[in-house]
């Protein structure tokens, strides 16, 4: 009896790794008046929770990872300029390459002044 005890118990922590078909697995052991396969992984890590009578932790939020900005605001916006005007002298000049090297080096710089005034 302890091995099935310890066995629930196991079962209990990793609901949410388990893959869909397993828990509609689970979920149809269970006597219920929804359709399970209608069911999302949340609804059913929820549902089957219910019905064991378990705890409903909060989720654990992954923190998102902030790269360190080694630049201000002003600096990012003074350097967009300058590949502004570097872009514009290569389309001028007919350099393809220079000029989408220039492009990238903008939305780069200006993904970077995004997340400085998010964080």
């Amino acid at each position: 009896m302890s091995e099935e005890t310890h066995k629930k118990e196991h079962d209990e922590k990793h609901l949410e790794k388990l893959t869909i078909k397993e828990l509609r697995e689970i979920a149809a052991d269970i006597p219920h008046e929804n359709a399970i396969h209608d069911m999302k992984k949340e609804e059913l890590v929820a549902f089957i929770k219910e019905a064991r009578g378990i705890k409903n932790e909060a989720p654990v939020k992954k923190k998102k990872h902030i790269g360190k900005i080694k630049m201000t605001k002003p600096e990012l916006k003074a350097k967009i300029r300058e590949f502004k005007a570097l872009r514009l002298q290569a389309l001028e000049a007919k350099e393809s390459d220079r000029a989408t090297w220039c492009r990238r080096q903008i939305s780069q710089l200006k993904k970077k002044s995004r997340r400085l005034v998010a964080a």
